[in-house]
């Protein structure tokens, strides 16, 4: 007998907040040419991942960078000297959590997020208030798909897979948690999105304005 979903597990970036790094890159001066360079050498590098973990400091993670592409050693340090404005909150992130619980339902985060994003992004964050806890992955030393953070967040949390909405923008994340029983979406967009909880059966209550 199907399970009847009690708690939506919401991604950040991409979901709840703009992961706006081309944009961001591009506000600090840098053509589109030098943004590709800049992003091989870091968000596509192994490193990045290991930062999201906590497994390397600011410091070894630039390292990292500019281990990748030497030749653009003081963009990297541009770059990532601070991340302020790298990831913004999206204005129906509060309107939607408010409506979920209003309707019942606990809503919590599991979502990759480095220390650095986390310390300067604040204001991307602005909606955690009102949900009921969560994981970021460099707190916990895991990142997704890894089926080990599914896991922690479950026991932390002390829920069942089966009563819980998982939504992600990457499919990978989604496959992760559908192997081990979460109810998963994948996220394209803010209306599709609605629909796609009513074809689950989720009701939602959004106070407009």
């Amino acid at each position: 007998m199907e399970q009847r979903i009690r708690n939506i597990v919401f991604d950040i970036g991409g979901v709840l907040a703009d992961f706006r790094i081309k944009e961001f890159l591009s506000e600090k001066g840098f053509d589109s040419a030098m943004i590709r360079r800049i992003l091989k050498a870091s968000v596509m590098s192994p490193y990045w991942g290991r930062f999201e973990r906590g497994e390397l400091t600011e410091e070894e993670t630039l390292r990292g960078f500019v281990s990748a592409d030497p030749e653009i050693e003081d963009e990297l340090n541009l770059a990532y000297t601070s991340v302020e404005g790298m990831l913004t909150s999206r204005d129906y992130a509060i309107p939607l959590i408010q409506g979920l619980k209003a309707s019942g339902y606990n809503v919590y985060y599991l979502s990759n997020y480095s220390k650095k994003a986390y310390d300067e992004c604040g204001e991307s964050l602005a909606f955690m208030p009102y949900m009921d806890g969560g994981i970021v992955s460099f707190q916990a030393g895991l990142t997704k798909p890894d089926p080990r953070v599914y896991q922690l967040f479950l026991e932390r949390y002390g829920l069942t897979a089966g009563e819980c909405l998982f939504i992600d923008d990457t499919a990978e994340n989604v496959s992760a948690a559908r192997a081990l029983g979460f109810s998963a979406l994948e996220f394209t967009s803010y209306a599709e999105l609605l629909a796609a909880l009513a074809r689950h059966g989720v009701e939602l209550q959004i106070q407009e304005g």
